[in-house]
């Protein structure tokens, strides 16, 4: 079954050739090992698990370890919604903790870039104990458009942790139905 049938535009075709290139690290195996069929079964269910795990926030290799080593753009890449009717496409991104100063929307060519960094800070100062908390961290979202998007109309606004990014269709050039004789 061809996805891009029920799918047409890939909003994240730029994001995903990006992610490839920024982990320059290989696995290597001792080369005794390398063509043997259990190695290969191994490998096989690795990659299932990391396709069906590439979702969460970690990975099926990083279950029961460390979180240290697992990339950083996976813990703070917000969510996102994409829809589209007739007249726009409406992009929700959720940014909780993330104040409007310190979000970014450009536009490349035609990429839409999503930029912000999220900083909060947390500080108790109680009778028998002292304790405070800092998580900062930036992300980037990395979107591209369509070719119907009108990207000098582009509007965005942000409410309780919400961006809804508006962008509108630009009206497609409607042809007059021809019609065509049939012969006998």
């Amino acid at each position: 079954m061809d996805i891009n049938k029920l799918a047409p535009w890939n909003w994240f075709r730029k994001e995903q050739e990006q992610e490839g290139k920024s982990l320059p690290v290989a696995r290597s195996v001792a080369p005794s090992f390398e063509g043997s069929p259990l190695l290969q079964l191994h490998r096989e269910i690795d990659r299932l698990f990391d396709d069906v795990f590439r979702d969460f926030p970690f990975s099926s290799r990083g279950l029961g370890r460390s979180l240290a080593p697992l990339a950083p753009s996976a813990w703070l890449k917000p969510t996102m919604d994409i829809a589209a009717n007739d007249k726009e496409y409406t992009l929700s991104v959720e940014l909780p903790g993330v104040e409007e100063n310190d979000i970014q929307l450009e536009i490349e060519g035609d990429t839409l870039k999503i930029r912000g960094e999220k900083r909060q800070e947390k500080e108790e100062n109680e009778k028998d104990f002292y304790r405070v908390e800092r998580s900062y961290g930036s992300f980037q979202r990395t979107l591209s458009l369509p070719e119907d998007a009108d990207q000098d109309n582009i509007g965005a606004k942000f409410n309780k942790g919400v961006l809804t990014v508006s962008i509108p269709r630009k009206a497609s050039a409607r042809t007059e139905a021809k019609r065509i004789p049939i012969k006998s």
